[in-house]
């Protein structure tokens, strides 16, 4: 089966139905045709504690937006991001999406791109790489989930409080990439364009004869998503309504 168009989003961050994040991705999910191929990188869920708290009510419309896509013809593919990291092959299998491990590399017509979600990225946050081990850890996961799921959602609200409290004291810098892991990365793959998000700025950098495109974040009334056809590749970040385009 042929696609018609390839969208990347990012850092959606969704726990209410009743946010203008998810009216946004309503709208959003509207625009998609049949056989077209939507990507998820990451951090759609605002926190995300176990496959069985999709029953939970915001969380179950949430995923029937997804389940409703996917019915209608177009392909789904989710990868874990720094939020959502727990998200397993049963919430796939229940809204029909396909769960990738990064980095993940796909061809559009001529050209290679490169998948992740971002936050391996982020090498100078030596604090933050280390909790990200130890909770990637299959050791801290079988522990995470065998926990009752209040205990489960009352954790993961305070890791998102401390989470805060942290970043308040870091230096901005260090919660971006670092270019020595971009190009490092880069290395593994010549020639392909890498994508990401996690970091909330959306921008197109240049590196020699590759890319690296930062999906936008969506919060309140901003959004947005990269574009993938055989013709290339389009930034589209939304402000107030206001479509600003970057091209590849």
């Amino acid at each position: 089966m042929s696609f018609t168009s390839i969208y990347l989003i990012s850092d959606l961050h969704l726990a209410t139905v009743k946010s203008p994040e998810f009216k946004h991705f309503q709208q959003f999910l509207n625009r998609l045709q049949s056989n077209d191929q939507l990507y998820i990188l990451g951090d759609f869920f605002d926190a995300w504690v176990g496959d069985d708290a999709v029953h939970l009510p915001d969380l179950a419309t949430i995923a029937d937006a997804l389940k409703t896509t996917s019915q209608k013809g177009c392909a789904l593919y989710f990868m874990h991001g720094n939020r959502d990291f727990l998200v397993g092959k049963a919430f796939c299998d229940a809204v029909g999406a396909h769960l990738l491990m990064a980095p993940h590399r796909i061809s559009v017509g001529s050209k290679e791109y490169l998948l992740l979600h971002g936050d391996e990225l982020c090498t100078d946050d030596v604090a933050y790489q280390q909790f990200r081990q130890e909770v990637r850890g299959e050791e801290w996961q079988l522990a995470f989930l065998n926990k009752p799921l209040e205990e489960r959602l009352a954790i993961a609200t305070h890791l998102r409080a401390e989470s805060l409290r942290s970043k308040s004291s870091k230096e901005m810098s260090i919660m971006d990439v670092n270019e020595v892991a971009v190009k490092s990365i880069l290395a593994t793959s010549p020639g392909a364009n890498l994508i990401h998000g996690h970091t909330h700025r959306p921008a197109i950098h240049r590196y020699e004869n590759q890319a690296r495109m930062v999906i936008p974040d969506w919060h309140e009334e901003d959004w947005g998503y990269i574009h993938l056809t055989d013709s290339g590749a389009s930034l589209y970040q939304y402000q107030d309504q206001v479509a600003k385009v970057l091209a590849l």
